[in-house]
């Protein structure tokens, strides 16, 4: 059943401006239902009162703390982007740890936020004082860090891809359940605000049923030289940038159209530093029966103008524009009686950059008040199994399964 809250709701409570009542419950000692007077963190504290558990001193200490003590694993581009989500939109959260094996890296983000430094998760696990791990770190290191940290106890925000294979992910998960901690995969387009707003006017019916849609990904000429050089490296990445970067696409495409049934895909190499694909071009078919055109072109290629999405409904289209160099960027609704354009929503480009304090919040908020999280982390077995799917197409020329 669709979650009755609109896309506005989404965003208000995943960045921290409000929060909805729960239910708590003990998985454990199964208790459920306490009063929560509006707050888990109320909840908690009567479990620990009647002390019906062994892990009840562990949940009040959690609960009733003011932040989330997060460790940063890996201190490269992501790490950035998501300190400057911690600190511009994602309060509760406080940087205690850092880890990276270049140490002038970890000393360098241990400067800027006060945390301890580490060049091993392992040292940090043993003896740092936090109760999250954001890990960001090559695609082929996800599972191994991610097995660690549950091990720990520790909750984990993961970035995506999650795995580099389905059954590396699947290995994850099982790991998550077993510690019975919050576990999310961290993909930013799932908060991305044009995004949503594309979402809420598709559910709105402002466009009728869908039909098709296009989508086309490129990474502005100023990004290049912001690329590590580990995402050239089909050995770390899992491919190439239908796994990484494409996931990004992929995502807001599954958020409107649904799950994607089957692909077919061809892939190109026109960057020579890049040892997967740095071109793609798809047909997605998604279970509703709509389809839609995934295209992928390589850092540092010269483009005009584009439009990243269009989605076309019986009744309208809805597209997403950006400017050459990524900058600003627009929401525009075509409808029969608004031919030439109904601009929703303008300045794309900073709204996805407050995406990355959306998803913090929104794993802090699981964590620390019990919120549902706005995407579980099987959800992002969506992307990984289509860009899986585009690479067996490329193989054998033919239509892939996704499930």
């Amino acid at each position: 059943m669709r979650d009755a809250r609109t896309d506005a709701d989404r965003l208000k409570e995943a960045s921290g401006a409000a929060y909805q009542p729960v239910q708590a419950g003990c998985s454990t000692c199964e208790i459920r239902n306490f009063p929560t007077n509006g707050r888990q963190t109320n909840a908690y504290a009567w479990h620990a009162a009647e002390q019906c558990c062994p892990i009840f001193t562990s949940i009040v200490e959690l609960s009733m703390a003011a932040h989330l003590k997060l460790a940063l694993v890996g201190c490269g581009h992501v790490a950035e982007m998501h300190l400057h989500g911690i600190q511009a939109g994602a309060g509760q959260i406080e940087v205690t740890a850092v880890v990276d094996t270049d140490p002038a890296k970890a000393a360098s983000m241990a400067s800027r936020t006060g945390a301890q430094s580490f060049c091993h998760l392992e040292d940090a696990l043993r003896s740092g004082d936090f109760s999250a791990v954001d890990i960001m770190l090559p695609h082929s290191l996800h599972e191994q860090a991610a097995l660690l940290a549950f091990a720990a106890g520790k909750h984990v925000i993961l970035e995506k891809p999650m795995a580099t294979s389905v059954e590396s992910g699947a290995r994850i998960l099982s790991a998550a359940r077993a510690a019975k901690t919050v576990f999310t995969v961290a993909e930013q387009s799932q908060y991305w605000p044009d995004a949503l707003v594309v979402r809420q006017q598709i559910s709105d019916g402002a466009i009728g049923d869908l039909i098709a849609g296009r989508a086309f990904l490129w990474r502005p000429r100023n990004e290049r030289s912001t690329r590590s050089s580990w995402r050239n490296s089909t050995a770390a990445t899992g491919g190439g940038m239908c796994i990484d970067g494409g996931a990004h696409w992929i995502r807001p495409l599954r958020m409107w159209f649904g799950e994607v049934q089957e692909v077919v895909a061809d892939l190109g190499k026109p960057l020579p530093e890049m040892e997967g694909e740095s071109l793609a071009h798809g047909l997605l078919r998604f279970r509703s029966g709509a389809v839609a055109v995934l295209g992928i072109l390589g850092d540092g290629a010269c483009v005009g103008p584009v439009e990243e999405f269009r989605v076309t409904g019986a009744e309208g289209e809805l597209s997403i524009e950006r400017s050459a160099d990524g900058r600003g960027g627009r929401v525009v609704k075509y409808v029969r009686e608004h031919e030439s354009g109904v601009v929703l929503m303008t300045d794309v480009e900073q709204g996805r950059r407050d995406s990355f304090g959306h998803e913090l919040n929104d794993f802090a908020n699981a964590v620390l008040h019990g919120t549902a999280l706005q995407a579980e982390p099987e959800d992002s077995l969506g992307e990984l199994r289509t860009a899986l799917a585009m690479y067996r197409s490329a193989e054998s020329r033919h239509w892939e399964a996704v499930w």
